[in-house]
């Protein structure tokens, strides 16, 4: 959408460009036939792209305030915008990056406590059975 406001926009001063360029070239023809004198036409051609600069600076301006009201009637980010959006997301990125790496450092100390609690009930109750073993011979060497 912002390439067909430029195409536009260059095309409008394409044809001021040409413009200017035939009247200077109609001036400099009106000098080499004598109908006006070498300062006449000078100073129509200064007077010619004193206009045209500022014509240039008008429809500039014109054509910069059609393509804000288009671009906000579109509801189109702006340059600006995106590039703000851009650097928000890469920080965002960032702050997830390294919010993973706290994760990941924090599971690996719970995961290790975990298997040690684990293998501490496996000994446990390994010594358990070996204690309610050694209890029932010693009641059944008792009775005997």
């Amino acid at each position: 959408m912002e390439d067909l406001f430029k195409n536009a926009f260059y095309t409008g001063i394409g044809l001021v460009n040409n413009t200017a360029t035939s009247l200077r070239k109609g001036v400099e023809e009106m000098v080499e036939k004598g109908k006006i004198s070498a300062e006449d036409g000078k100073k129509v051609v200064a007077g010619l792209e004193d206009d045209m600069s500022e014509k240039r600076e008008e429809f500039e301006a014109v054509l910069s305030n059609v393509v804000g009201v288009a671009l906000a009637k579109l509801n189109l980010p702006t340059g600006d915008a995106i590039k703000s959006l851009e650097k928000r997301i890469k920080s965002l990125e960032i702050k997830v990056g390294l919010l993973s790496k706290e994760l990941e450092a924090t599971k690996t100390p719970v995961k290790k406590a975990t298997t040690a609690a684990k293998r501490a009930a496996t000994t446990a109750k390994k010594a358990a059975t070996k204690a309610t073993t050694a209890a029932k011979k010693v009641a059944a060497e008792a009775k005997a």
